[in-house]
């Protein structure tokens, strides 16, 4: 799996590529300091994985994720903060990154979370999942009234099927797919079948934008 990283600090960008640098089915096929570099880094590298940094000092994060996941075969984006619950982090998530990771996330976990996003797969445990989404959906849900993101969500999800819709919620609940498959009934396999149904129905990057959609629309 190749892995482009993308960080101002030089020692960030120097401590990400030793972690990962020693794993086998790893490879770091270069590094960018700033967000403006990531489109001819991707170019010239063709990563699998990029690892974003948030803060940088002419383009972030944020907006480099946006032009990364307009492309037609785009990689996959990990975000990099030192918050939790960061609201560009969220924003990030939303432009489709597939997740993201604190900068003093233990080594393997690294490495596993790179992994898991090459796989098609959330970075996210359920716990922070669920204490993201309730960040960005603004916790609690507004008294009444007009809600035109939740009126959006709905309709949005309208055309599901009962059984897509059951899957969404229970993405938007935080559960991995062996979770759902228990939950629901299925194997894990027809659950993964189902994401990949809800992405393209949804028009969608990834499982977090079907949680954060799933939360929008009052369902979680």
């Amino acid at each position: 799996m190749r892995v482009l990283i993308v960080d101002d600090d030089p020692l960030v960008r120097a401590g990400l590529s030793m972690i990962l640098g020693g794993v086998p089915d790893l490879r770091v096929v270069g590094e960018a300091a700033d967000g403006s570099e990531v489109p001819a880094a991707v170019a010239a590298t063709r990563p699998d994985v990029v690892l974003m940094d948030i803060r940088m000092p002419r383009l972030d994060g944020l907006a480099a994720t946006e032009t990364l996941r307009a492309l037609p075969q785009p990689p996959e984006v990990l975000v990099l903060t030192t918050f939790h619950a960061d609201e560009q982090v969220l924003r990030a998530l939303r432009a489709g990154a597939a997740g993201f990771l604190l900068k003093d996330t233990p080594p393997a976990e690294i490495v596993q979370a790179v992994r898991r996003v090459a796989a098609g797969e959330a970075t996210l445990s359920p716990v922070v999942t669920r204490t993201l989404i309730a960040h960005v959906t603004g916790a609690a849900p507004t008294a009444a009234g007009p809600d035109p993101r939740r009126d959006r969500a709905l309709r949005r999800l309208a055309g599901l099927s009962e059984r897509e819709r059951e899957v969404a919620v229970a993405l938007g609940q935080g559960r991995t797919n062996a979770e759902i498959a228990a939950e629901l009934y299925m194997s894990v396999a027809t659950v993964k079948a189902y994401v990949s149904r809800l992405l393209t129905r949804l028009d969608l990057n990834n499982r977090v934008q079907v949680a954060l959609l799933v939360h929008d629309a009052g369902l979680v």
